[in-house]
């Protein structure tokens, strides 16, 4: 019985399971799902960072039994660790500095937050490197995705940074 809520709880639902790009579309499928969170109906802000530390601190132990038994420590199919990790900037973005987010605004920046996650996630920079090469477990497979999402935090704020000065 766990073990299949396990299966089903990393692969998000069994997107992990997809042929092509299932870290990708995950990441797509969580921008989505915390854009209808955030702006479509409203719901709390601290809801949603409970519920993130939920399914974080579970993910340590679900992905840990989920690869105890497997030959490969980081398979594609988990893909629970890009939920974690895209979230991270997008929940930041919508706590910052406290003003509400415009709608166009926000699609503008939902886009940027996935696509340079998505870039950060694929190339590793250190140490996103780090976690993916020295952790051969579940630590490995989640802290280098929620590292990847904060270098997405630094690159917004950079990036907003640099819209403001030349606006």
């Amino acid at each position: 019985m766990i073990e299949n809520f396990n299966k089903y709880f990393v692969t998000m639902l069994g997107l992990g399971r997809l042929k092509k790009i299932p870290g990708t579309i995950s990441s797509f499928v969580t921008t989505i799902i915390l854009f209808f969170y955030f702006h479509i109906f409203s719901f709390p802000k601290t809801f949603f960072l409970f519920f993130w530390l939920i399914i974080t601190i579970y993910a340590f132990v679900a992905v840990a039994n989920y690869i105890k038994s497997k030959q490969n420590k980081d398979p594609k199919e988990i893909v629970i660790d890009e939920f974690i990790g895209q979230s991270l900037p997008i929940y930041i973005y919508e706590i910052s500095h406290g003003t509400e987010k415009f709608f166009e605004d926000s699609i503008y920046f939902y886009v940027i937050m996935f696509m340079t996650f998505r870039v950060f996630d694929i190339i590793k920079p250190f140490p996103v490197s780090y976690f993916d090469k020295n952790f051969k477990n579940s630590f490995g497979v989640i802290m280098d995705d929620i590292v990847a999402g904060l270098y997405v935090v630094l690159f917004i704020i950079f990036f907003m940074m640099i819209r403001v000065y030349f606006a």
